[in-house]
């Protein structure tokens, strides 16, 4: 029976060598093909013999394992929504089939890399039919709180390519100087006019119109300037008023030296700390930064000319999306022509203890089982993952070289075998050439 179990083992050793083999050509086949990670085999011994008595080969046995958690060599691109993983983690996506039935329901599905680009729906789709996940931002840009341990919260990113957006003014920087020669005895008193747009709620420009007026006193000098500002929307409507005092002293001449609000006129007090004060537009509260007391950078009164140094704002106009990036953090950004930027998605990295015991699928996707550990969806950067990382691609694990020298190895050890069977053969030939 000796030579019945060295058939046997011979067969099996040709069946794991096969299999090796299928998982080398498999591996060479993708060597081109972005995010596949290469499957190996490896080779256990059957045993089956008991101690003593006559030996009975068992042969071997062949597992194969995809080796997920193998990162290959990042590439470059020319689109912005080409994404790969760098460092540990996975992007979560799903299959354009179930978005088709449920996008508020979508089955995540795990992948390292992908080349998305938006379809006739908007959806970040790659050329395989896989749209990326994320969870998407609240209008002001912020993400909610969502769950971590379950894909619940994930919807289909979606781009409105003819997008619209604008952001209202919330903050006025004024940086002005005023003649102090006007504050003079003598002076001819004339109230300086300055016009700063704004930016209301639906994006329309309008105006806060601010007034300089100087105290001219009887003799010396007053350093005293009242500021008075009106919104544009109700002209003649006083939104505030403020006594600017200037110092002339040796040190800090032409520095603001105190800022009183008018008694009874709306507007916030100013705010030393901040050099700030509060007004109320239509669109709502706006602030506006005059400048500390002695500090240079807001209004000043020096020589003889009102000179408009700096005004700075923010919010803008309405703007139309030009594109669309994922940065370092997994955020995805829509950019717009008038220079503003918005988040509308985060993309979470997911992570497992054991990346390795999920389930493969086709496209280069995993889905998470029990032998791989429950998952958990980090921020990209954050914790064990690694980041984001926009115009890339992330290229096959495949050696070609190691799996061409692994082939002749596994080649020889497959003639090897059939020498084995060969040699079988012959001798229960010889076995039943006893009797003739």
């Amino acid at each position: 029976m000796t030579i019945s179990s060295s058939l046997n083992a011979g067969i099996a050793g040709l069946q794991t060598n096969a299999t090796r083999l299928a998982t080398i050509s498999d591996n060479i086949a993708n060597s081109s093909t972005i995010g596949y990670k290469r499957v190996v085999t490896d080779f256990h011994s059957l045993v089956i013999s008991s101690n003593g008595g006559t030996y009975s080969a068992g042969g071997v046995r062949a597992t194969t394992q995809r080796l997920i958690d193998q990162r290959g060599s990042l590439i470059s691109t020319s689109n912005a929504t080409d994404i790969a993983v760098r460092g540990r983690g996975f992007i979560p996506v799903a299959q354009g089939a179930d978005i088709a039935v449920d996008p508020n329901n979508p089955t995540m599905l795990l992948a390292t890399t992908g080349s998305f680009r938006t379809d006739s729906e908007g959806y970040l789709r790659s050329p395989s039919g896989l749209v990326l996940l994320g969870w998407p931002a609240n209008a002001d840009g912020s993400i909610p709180t969502f769950p971590r341990d379950t894909a619940d919260g994930l919807r289909p990113v979606q781009i409105n390519v003819n997008q619209f957006s604008s952001e209202p003014t919330t903050r006025i920087s004024l940086g002005v100087n005023l003649p102090a020669i006007e504050t003079s005895a003598g002076g001819a008193g004339d109230t300086q006019p300055l016009s700063v747009e704004y930016f209301d709620n639906l994006g329309i420009s309008e105006s806060v119109n601010v007034s300089f007026t100087p105290t001219v006193p009887a003799a010396g000098s007053s350093n005293e300037w009242t500021m008075t500002l009106e919104d544009s929307v109700n002209p003649g409507t006083v939104i505030g008023e403020y006594t600017l005092t200037f110092t002339d002293s040796r040190t800090a001449g032409g520095t603001l030296a105190s800022v009183t609000q008018t008694a009874g006129a709306p507007g916030g007090a100013y705010d030393p700390a901040t050099g700030g004060l509060v007004i109320n537009v239509a669109g709502g509260p706006i602030e506006i930064d005059i400048g500390m007391i002695g500090d240079n950078n807001g209004l000043t009164q020096l020589s003889d000319s009102f000179a408009p140094v700096s005004i700075t704002k923010d919010g803008s106009t309405v703007g139309n999306m030009i594109s669309v990036e994922v940065d370092a953090n997994g955020y995805v950004r829509a950019n717009f022509d008038t220079g503003i930027t918005r988040t509308i998605y985060q993309v979470p990295l997911v992570d497992l203890p054991n990346p390795n015991g999920m389930v493969a699928l086709d496209e280069q996707t995993y889905q998470p089982a029990v032998g791989s550990g429950t998952f958990f969806m980090w921020d990209a950067g954050d914790g064990p993952t690694g980041d984001v990382v926009g115009y890339a691609l992330e290229e096959s694990t495949t050696d070609v070289a190691g799996e061409l020298t692994t082939m002749i190895r596994t080649q020889r050890a497959y003639s090897s075998n059939a020498k084995v069977i060969q040699t079988v053969d012959e001798m229960l030939q010889e076995t039943t050439n006893i009797k003739r």
